[in-house]
C-alpha cells in the first residue's frame, strides 16, 4: 500500500516538473504573424491546386493511351 502512494505521489511530482517545462518552453514559441499564416495558406492552396490538376491531366491522357488497346 505504501509503494502505491510512492508511485501516486512520484508520478505527480514528475508530471508537476513536466508541466512547469512545458510552461517554460510555451513562452519561447515566436508565434508567425497573421499576414504569414494567410500568405502560406494561400501558396498551400495553389501548389495542391496545380498538383491536382496535373494528376487530372495525366490520368486523362493516360485513359485517353488505353483506349487504343484492344478489348479482350
Amino acid at each position: 500500500m505504501a509503494e502505491s502512494l510512492d508511485n501516486k505521489n512520484a508520478f505527480f511530482e514528475n508530471l508537476k516538473v513536466y508541466l512547469k517545462g512545458v510552461k517554460s518552453e510555451w513562452g519561447k514559441i515566436t508565434w508567425p504573424s497573421k499576414q504569414q499564416v494567410v500568405t502560406e495558406t494561400i501558396y498551400v492552396i495553389i501548389v495542391t491546386t496545380i498538383f491536382t490538376v496535373m494528376i487530372l491531366a495525366l490520368d486523362l491522357i493516360f485513359k485517353w493511351m488505353l483506349g487504343f488497346l484492344p478489348k479482350i
